[in-house]
């Protein structure tokens, strides 16, 4: 098993020339690089997702650069009645939209459809989503994130070639509270956050799993984020969770068992060579989304469910999960 190197002081992810820095491969336990992208045309790819749970509904919303074509989407799942509403915006080229090459910053898009906003200073992320036909209604979203001073995430540099590889933040358990309306209903949240941050240049094909959750577990806040099959045989992986606010790297790659004939089956998230990782993921819900327009085709099965098992902190302390809200999904892309 590869021990990953960790990364202690900041660096840019890129040489002059747009390639991979080498002294940027490796992770860190707080944003440290400086998503410099430049070159490789139709190649980069930005994208800043967040998610909002509680133990009753789900939130999401993605600004996202391909470098040739700019998405920006939003959805709404209620667990208890599983009313889902999902609405995407494409603009060609990437025009109306902002992404920044760090973590902290403005993010915007801005279309007639769907107006998506989110500012981070580094401490307090504010999230904002509008739109005046959201599955029939107008849809107003608003959340304020807290990110805790001494809060760790998970920041690692995925080095495919010189030429291709992603940075991706992944922080999890992140205090949050906010408002959904949805027409006249007001849907009320206080729960957790995840931040899925990811500045790369990709292959056309791109293949992944990605687990998350957030929760509180014996009294201890906890957030997971675990990936596989877009990271393996390059030496590093996204692999990682944190336990109130510190965070444990798994250095061992995971085994992702599902039936892709039905993703609704109970799923087995496993460490490769320990046991430092052992879940059941049991989904109670289903969002596929799809996407086929001219050169950009993807299609993404994104299970909500519960996770319960274990996991194993870097001090060789083993953390029970029991039923924790989060999602497993998998991703196929042509982009």
């Amino acid at each position: 098993m590869n021990v990953e190197r960790e990364l202690l002081e900041p660096v840019p992810l890129c040489d002059d020339r747009g390639r991979l820095n080498p002294d940027a491969v490796g992770w860190s336990r707080r944003p440290l690089h400086r998503c410099n992208l430049r070159g490789h045309w139709l190649r980069k790819k930005r994208w800043n997702y967040w998610a909002i749970t509680t133990e009753t509904h789900l939130f999401s919303l993605t600004v996202t650069d391909l470098d040739y074509a700019g998405l920006g989407f939003a959805y709404f799942l209620d667990f208890g009645t599983g009313d889902f509403t999902e609405q995407t915006v494409l603009h060609l080229l990437g025009r109306e939209l902002t992404l920044p090459d760090d973590v902290e910053g403005e993010v915007r898009f801005d279309d007639e459809k769907m107006r998506l906003y989110m500012y981070d200073d580094g401490e307090t992320v504010r999230l904002t989503a509008a739109s005046p036909d959201f599955g029939g209604v107008p849809m107003q979203a608003d959340f304020t994130v807290t990110r805790p001073p001494e809060q760790e995430s998970v920041n690692v540099v995925i080095p495919w070639s010189r030429h291709r590889f992603q940075f991706t933040s992944k922080q999890e358990a992140l205090p949050a509270r906010g408002e959904v309306r949805l027409g006249d209903r007001r849907i009320p949240f206080e729960g957790f956050a995840c931040l899925d941050f990811g500045r790369g240049v990709w292959p056309y094909r791109g293949f992944w799993n990605w687990a998350a959750a957030s929760g509180v577990q014996g009294g201890h806040t906890i957030g997971l984020n675990l990936g596989g099959g877009w990271t393996d045989g390059t030496g590093m992986n996204e692999n990682g969770f944190v336990v109130d606010g510190r965070v444990t790297k798994i250095h061992d790659d995971l085994n992702f068992e599902y039936d892709p004939a039905d993703f609704m089956r109970p799923w087995r998230i496993r460490t490769r060579e320990t046991d430092q990782v052992n879940l059941l993921f049991e989904p109670f819900f289903e969002r596929v989304a799809r996407t086929d327009a001219l050169v950009v085709r993807s299609e993404v099965h994104q299970m909500i469910g519960r996770f319960s098992g274990w996991v194993t902190t870097e001090a060789g302390e083993r953390i029970a999960i029991e039923r924790v809200v989060g999602w497993a999904e998998e991703h196929r892309a042509r982009w």
